[in-house]
């Protein structure tokens, strides 16, 4: 399974790539804005959105992709550890590896 990460902490990043590793997801991460995100998106299993730490435009651009391509979305407010591992644990059949 795929994943995108979108926003959080920038130190945060290579945590958030290992955490979906433990749930045997791939994953991108983008925590500021690159140049056309809309192409590098790509077409992931599950787009998730930190709300508290992304720009409103990363937000859009997200919408408008996964209105697109059919692509789920999780938005949550926290840009824990935590609250990543519960959206995977609902998106990616709840077991860790």
């Amino acid at each position: 399974m795929s994943v995108v990460v979108i926003g959080g902490n920038d130190c945060m990043a290579s945590r958030y790539k290992n955490i979906c590793k433990e749930y045997n997801c791939k994953a991108k991460v983008f925590t500021q804005m690159p140049t056309d995100l809309e192409n590098k998106l790509g077409e992931p299993d599950l787009m998730v959105v930190f709300t508290n730490t992304c720009s409103h435009k990363m937000v859009t651009t997200v919408d408008r992709r996964s209105e697109k391509r059919n692509i789920p979305v999780s938005k949550i407010h926290s840009a824990s550890v935590t609250a990543l591992r519960t959206v995977l644990k609902q998106y990616c059949g709840g077991t860790e590896t």
